[in-house]
């Protein structure tokens, strides 16, 4: 099995589980494809005393036939009687578990939603099971692993039945950074330069199951033909499959992802409810679940911190597919090697970059050598009233200091080093007036720039104050 990059501080977390002096409860849960069953699968070098993997809309006597076929195979009793609802499953485990001679017994259910089938009493009989049983002993280790994010939310997390409080450990597992990627790739005999790498995430993001696919002896236009536009290519249906996997009423949340698509400085929570009509704690549910598996992000307005939050697509690959893959109807099979480097792909490059650099926020911090200092990360959007003769703009990132120095962070991706034009650093002077103005801030005010390769430098850099470029981004902690 490949090896196991990064996931240091989850390892440590199930470590500690795992010698814990009681039985434990432990939830991991994630986007698809994040890794979830590889990582559980290489801290516990695939030995439990019970695993068992739900299927995929399947019946739940489909579900209970493999439950007991599991069972048998882990038990040896082939004498074991059918199961023909999930507390006979419950209660054959039990069983099984009394006997087993393990000191500490690991119970990994993999793609915990789907055991739940509609009608099935699953979540009843699983609370009854932890109740009556577990918790009246110290040697459990109890993993429930699964994607769907509104199921793990609502029959886990906010238990109110028997695992209300139960849960002793829960571990998001969050996407790669693009340090663990260049780890990712160099271990998979890439030679890709830094570039390259941030060009490959701005597509695939840090999902590892998607880097998995990538060919290495192909390029990476290549690579994303190969996977997305070719007929039949590995993640050609994907998006369908993503969001019907994750979430309940999938088209709600499609819908959803499909507005914050169109506006790259994103959308406020009015301005969603206005165009998509969803409202109330049903849109609620929606953000929330989508922010939790970092689809979407949300910003805070500089010097407001709860009233009109921005709300922005931060999925990488759902960007890709509704920029290029959405009602593309081309027969090219090579479409990115013929397109990647038009002037539309360089639009697309400057919108995703920027959420490269979002997703990596305590690198630019380090960066900037504020890793220990308390800081606030915000947006900042000034819309002009009718008579106000000021221009509207926006500053994507700002990141306030405790010590009193305000960056107004400016993100922009080249192959080369950026240039600051005399005009384009006239308006940067107009952008930090007006914020100033509108903000009524009395910190210093400073210009921050992340770029692959830094600023060239011309006459008009000596504004800027600091720049961040793709080693700081890439630079292992």
């Amino acid at each position: 099995m490949d090896k196991l990059i990064g996931r240091q501080n989850e390892c440590q977390e199930l470590q500690r589980a795992l010698t814990s002096s009681r039985s434990e409860f432990i939830v991991l849960y994630g986007r698809r494809r994040v890794g979830k069953t590889f990582l559980v699968r290489r801290f516990f070098d695939d030995t439990y005393t019970f695993r068992y993997v739900g299927s995929h809309r399947q019946s739940q006597s489909y579900q209970l036939q493999n439950f007991r076929e599991t069972l048998i195979a882990y038990s040896g009793n082939t004498d074991m009687p059918q199961i023909k609802d999930w507390h006979t499953a419950f209660v054959q485990l039990q069983r099984y578990l009394e006997k087993s001679p393990d000191k500490r017994k690991v119970i990994f259910f993999d793609e915990i939603p789907w055991m739940d089938t509609q009608g099935s009493g699953f979540t009843a009989e699983l609370e009854y099971f932890w109740a009556n049983w577990v918790q009246n002993r110290d040697d459990i280790v109890f993993i429930a692993c699964g994607s769907a994010t509104t199921w793990m939310k609502d029959k886990l997390e906010d238990n109110q039945g028997g695992l209300h409080n139960r849960i002793t450990l829960r571990i998001y597992l969050r996407p790669f950074y693009l340090d663990e990627c260049k780890a990712y790739l160099i271990e998979h005999g890439f030679d890709w330069d830094e570039y390259q790498i941030i060009q490959c995430y701005m597509i695939f993001g840090g999902v590892p199951f998607y880097l998995s696919l990538l060919q290495p002896e192909l390029s990476l236009p290549q690579n994303v033909d190969n996977l997305i536009f070719k007929k039949g290519g590995e993640l050609s249906n994907e998006f369908s499959e993503l969001y019907n996997a994750l979430f309940n009423k999938a088209d709600r949340y499609i819908a959803v992802v499909k507005l914050l698509a169109t506006k790259r400085q994103g959308f406020t929570r009015g301005e969603i409810e206005q165009a998509t009509g969803f409202s109330g704690g049903g849109l609620s549910k929606i953000i929330d679940n989508l922010e939790r598996c970092d689809f979407v992000v949300s910003y805070a307005q500089f010097g407001n911190k709860t009233k009109l939050s921005l709300y922005k697509l931060a999925d990488f690959y759902t960007i890709f597919y509704f920029r290029y893959v959405d009602g593309n109807r081309t027969l090219d099979t090579k479409y990115w090697q013929h397109n990647y480097a038009s002037r539309s792909v360089e639009s697309w490059e400057g919108f995703a970059f920027e959420e490269v650099c979002m997703r990596h926020l305590p690198q630019i911090k380090r960066g900037l050598g504020i890793s220990g200092m308390a800081t606030e990360s915000s947006a900042w959007r000034f819309v002009p009233a009718k008579d106000d003769d000021r221009k509207g703009t926006q500053i994507d990132l700002v990141i306030k200091r405790a010590d009193k120095i305000v960056h107004l962070v400016e993100m922009k991706f080249c192959e080369t080093a950026y240039t600051i034009t005399k005009d384009y650093e006239q308006k940067l002077q107009e952008r930090k007036r007006i914020f100033m103005e509108v903000t009524g801030t009395k910190r210093g005010v400073v210009f921050t720039f992340v770029t692959p390769y830094g600023l060239s430098n011309g006459l008009n850099s000596g504004s800027v104050h600091s720049q961040i470029t793709a080693k700081d981004l890439i630079a292992e902690e």
